[in-house]
């Protein structure tokens, strides 16, 4: 066989080089130029001021997932996914904004009625409707109407419309209250495939976490656990329901049979059946819905009734930047979101190190007296779990009350964060617990060898290349499989002994309540694992009442950016929410495969951020819901 010649090789590989700088090139122009227009729109393009005619009505317009704290998104990320196809990720809206919305428009004379447009409306935690739901009554309590409209009312949208004075559907619409599921994906087989060995070690009857990589459908322990906890969820949707709509038990509809009845009794009109049921008031078209809302509160120079929107409302009530009065005491609130990890995290994750960080802002801070940590979060790191927790004991040593206040989820690392505190606050429909350990290893041995790729080599002690990921090529040996058993067997012991010390409770009987089952708010204080049952203001109330106080501020201690970092956010975060960069929209025939690839993501970067030192997890995977 003759070699190759040089010259060709050359040419070739600098061809590839060239090829290289010429896309960088073009990508690094690209942003640039973005990022000059973007600059030069922002100072000579201003946004016109919004005006709220004498009578208006304010649509309360929410399209995107309800949260208690905006995730970190990189701007020239964004740009570049959306630059060339990609799917971006769904719209955040935060609830603290909704609420100082409407809490606004209750006190503003010129806004005669509020409007629910509910069709953008995405993922919501009970607990964060319901708190959304107070204020709306307190809206109807200042003597104005709430009216919603839709084509389509799924269960999120349809709790929140139950509050409207009148529902209004369109003819040819739909209300479907499907009731709350545990659906996640299992990947056992697939990873067999894929020749991965997946290695696990847990404690607790419950701890179901791993299931999905080490099993093809649900077990049946897994599937007693969940349903305990969705069933309380479905009934306390339907109590709250029902009695803003004066409805029965058969006003909710279960089976696929029951559908099909009252299907057939309306001629397959969705429609008739929702009012038939209850569940609407009138069936209207968008013109006869426009019309009624012209005579309530007249019309605008767009032929429609007079209205301000959301956005454009909050950007009049809600202030960018927080005004901070150095003279008044504070109440500090820290939220928890997302998955706990090893060391920082931008904002929508929980980093051990960056949420240490700001607890520790709140115990030097001396105008901070009392602290609320609000926790969303299914847990992940042991280890910086406990190093949250360490922060929280250090603020309660330093003389400053913590009140833990659960939002959605507060399971496993986001109850052992929790448990430190002065006094744990739930949602009825918070979903916490899950009090358990496990490990998880996955080695690619197998996957190697098919490949004809082997590792072997020598080392001065059998435990050489340990720590270096050697396990993860050739796989754990008996021995080390026993190691990683017992550490995650101490790790359990620990949460037990922490939450006992914290909760005041012998480790048997936490033993008891623990094993990683799940529960509601509800359950958790009849087993004593929260004191409280309250809203997120609840726990702010509580907060100050402990420390004393009876004039102070609220202030939010969140992620610190970068002067670069902020720049960046308010240009391009401008820039998108007026319309000048471009927009993903999808298609309804891609929403289904959207939402594949979306819990697809979900549970691969859920595993990519499985980075605790021991690789020790308290974690609850299937305390998500659909």
């Amino acid at each position: 066989m003759s070699a190759a010649n040089p010259g060709i090789v050359r040419r070739f590989f600098g061809g590839i080089w060239r090829g290289y700088k010429v896309f960088r090139s073009i990508i690094l122009n690209t942003l640039f130029i973005l990022i000059v227009l973007v600059v030069l729109i922002s100072m000579f393009s201003g946004k016109d001021k919004v005006q709220v005619p004498p009578t208006s009505a304010l649509v309360l317009n929410l399209n995107g997932d309800l949260v208690e704290e905006k995730r970190f998104v990189d701007p020239f990320a964004t740009i570049i996914n959306e630059s060339i196809g990609g799917q971006s990720d769904p719209n955040e809206i935060l609830v603290s904004d909704v609420l100082r919305v409407i809490q606004q428009a209750s006190k503003d004379d010129r806004i005669q009625a509020l409007v629910l447009d509910l069709s953008g409306l995405g993922r919501a935690s009970l607990d964060k409707l319901q708190a959304i739901a107070e204020e709306l009554e307190s809206f109807k309590a200042a003597g104005k109407h709430i009216y919603a409209r839709g084509a389509y009312f799924g269960q999120n949208q349809y709790f929140l419309a139950s509050l409207a004075n009148e529902v209004h559907l369109d003819p040819m619409g739909a209300v479907l209250l499907e009731g709350y599921g545990s659906f996640p994906m299992f990947y056992k087989s697939a990873l067999e495939k894929l020749k991965v060995n997946t290695h696990v070690f847990r404690v607790g009857t419950y701890k179901s976490a791993v299931e999905p990589f080490i099993r093809d459908d649900m077990s049946e322990e897994a599937k007693q656990d969940s349903l305990f906890w969705l069933n309380d969820l479905w009934d306390s949707y339907k109590s709250m329901v029902a009695e803003r709509r004066g409805l029965t038990a058969d006003s909710f509809i279960e089976t696929r049979d029951g559908l099909y009845q009252l299907l057939q009794q309306h001629d397959g009109d969705l429609a008739q059946v929702a009012l038939a049921l209850g569940l609407v008031d009138q069936l209207t078209t968008q013109q006869e819905f426009r019309q009624k809302m012209i005579e309530l509160v007249g019309q605008n120079d767009n032929q429609t009734y007079n209205h301000v929107t959301f956005d454009d409302y909050r950007d009049m009530v809600v202030p960018n930047r927080q005004i901070d009065n150095p003279l008044t005491d504070k109440v500090a609130v820290i939220v928890a979101r997302g998955m706990i990890i090893d060391g920082s995290a931008k904002a929508g994750t929980i980093g051990g190190d960056s949420t240490a960080a700001m607890l520790r802002r709140a115990r030097n801070d001396d105008k901070v007296k009392a602290v609320v940590l609000r926790i969303d979060s299914g847990g992940g790191s042991a280890f910086a779990s406990e190093i949250i927790g360490r922060e929280v004991q250090a603020l309660r040593d330093a003389g400053k009350p913590v009140i833990a206040s659960m939002g959605a989820v507060a399971a496993s690392g986001g109850y052992w964060i929790a448990a430190p505190a002065t006094e744990i606050w739930a949602s009825p429909t918070t979903i916490t617990g899950s009090i358990g350990i496990f490990g998880l290893f996955h080695s690619l041995e197998d996957s190697f060898s098919a490949l004809g790729v082997n590792v072997d080599g020598v080392g001065t002690t059998e435990l050489s290349g340990f720590s270096s990921g050697l396990p993860f090529y050739k796989g754990l040996q008996p021995r080390e499989k026993d190691i990683f058993q017992l550490l995650v067997e101490r790790g359990y012991k620990e949460f037990l002994s922490m939450v006992g010390k914290h909760r005041g409770m012998s480790i048997e009987a936490v033993d008891k309540v623990a094993q990683g089952r799940v529960f509601t708010g509800q359950r958790a204080l009849d087993y004593g694992l929260v004191d409280k049952l309250g809203s997120f203001e609840d726990a702010i109330a509580a907060a100050a009442e402990r420390a004393g106080l009876s004039h102070y501020d609220v202030k939010v201690i969140g992620h610190e950016l970068s002067p670069f970092e902020q720049m960046v956010i308010d240009l391009f975060g401008g820039a998108a929410n007026q319309g000048w960069l471009p927009q993903s929209a999808i298609s309804p025939e891609r929403q289904a495969l959207g939402r594949l690839t979306q819990q697809l993501r979900h549970d691969f970067v859920t595993l990519s951020n499985f980075n605790d030192p021991q690789g020790l997890y308290a974690f609850c995977l299937l305390c998500q819901i659909d």
